[in-house]
């Protein structure tokens, strides 16, 4: 059962929150580091980063529930530093759902329209819109006991949209369900955030959520936002060796190993851009691995001080899948070496 369409659930909507020089300490750990961020109207951001960079932190100072130590954080021009979190107009989504057990699903989804003061006719008719978006009608006298992890997700997902919030704050909300649900309702969630054009914020330690979900991608390390793009711009040109590795490109090459090629700093090898030549590079086929429809190819070449790892379908290979110690020749183009910076 798929999340529903968008169309005529209103939201609010607004220019941009902006984030400047946001710091937040706990005695000696700096958990945020002067971060900058841009949440436009309408589009989704995934905050993208390893357990313990400051991301929960990040949208707790965000929702009002932390102040921070230094740094502003405006929405559509207004200063929040002194609004409380319950007039910030911010939905939020949990990693362990935060369903009210005595409570059924209509009673959970109509909890913040309840505290807006709603009127229980519009009360009603809002759960009822909100239930049939996230595919959940007919379901509203259920507990959350009663519902499966994924159905306990979409309960939490309407409960955040129902008073209309001018931000959604996404805290890791899929982490505890399975892989393949995970991707299911993170491509379900993807499509409902762009039929609602509402202003999200998806903090995840998830590569594949993250570019999933999100229109920009703002990757996190230690307290800081180390790269911001799309997730196409963000696997073509990551900033640093850091920021290559975290994405999962695993040719890069080390800063000393790259001068020895006659490069300044560390680099990135797109070994997706090798093709077969006669008059390429020469390698050596040092192990094959077959995975399901392709074969990857660890190589060696006397040019190079470390091994490649090339991925191909067997059928680009003319002459068939070379062996152990077999010569390969491939072409390996300019743009297949993309800098990393010196000192990443």
């Amino acid at each position: 059962m798929g999340l529903g369409s968008g169309e005529g659930v209103g939201t609010m909507q607004g220019v941009t929150m902006h984030v400047r020089g946001v710091t937040r300490r706990y005695g000696a750990v700096q958990a945020l580091d002067g971060v900058n961020l841009d949440l436009p109207a309408g589009r989704t951001v995934a905050l993208l980063g390893p357990s313990g960079c400051g991301k929960s932190t990040l949208l707790r100072v965000l929702a009002g529930l932390e102040s921070p130590d230094e740094g502003t954080v405006h929405l559509d021009g207004q200063d929040l530093s002194h609004v409380p979190p319950q007039r910030r107009g911010v939905g939020m989504v949990f990693q362990d759902f935060a369903l009210f057990p005595h409570l059924d699903v209509a009673g959970n989804v109509a909890f913040g329209l309840v505290e807006q003061g709603w009127l229980r006719s519009d009360r009603e008719a809002r759960v009822a819109e909100m239930l049939d978006l996230v595919g959940l009608s007919g379901l509203e006298r259920r507990r959350p006991h009663a519902l499966s992890g994924g159905q306990q997700q979409r309960v939490a997902l309407a409960r955040a949209l129902a008073p209309r919030p001018s931000l959604l704050l996404l805290d890791e909300p899929l982490s505890n369900l399975d892989r393949a649900l995970r991707d299911e309702l993170s491509r379900e969630l993807a499509a409902l955030l762009g039929d609602l054009s509402l202003r999200a914020l998806h903090v995840t330690h998830d590569q594949r959520e993250a570019f999933t979900l999100a229109d920009q991608v703002a990757v996190m390390r230690e307290g800081r936002i180390v790269q911001t793009g799309t997730p196409v711009s963000l696997r073509e040109a990551p900033t640093n060796a850091w920021v290559a590795g975290f994405l999962g490109l695993r040719e890069i090459v080390p800063e000393g190993m790259a001068r020895e090629l006659g490069f300044a700093g560390s680099m990135l090898l797109r070994v997706e851009r090798f093709t077969p030549d006669p008059a390429g590079v020469t390698f050596h086929v040092h192990a094959v691995r077959r995975l399901e429809e392709d074969v990857e190819l660890t190589l060696r070449t006397a040019d190079w001080p470390f091994d490649v790892r090339w991925l191909v379908r067997p059928r680009e290979l003319t002459s068939g899948v070379p062996g152990l110690g077999d010569e390969i020749r491939l072409r390996v183009p300019e743009d297949a070496w993309v800098s990393l910076g010196v000192h990443a």
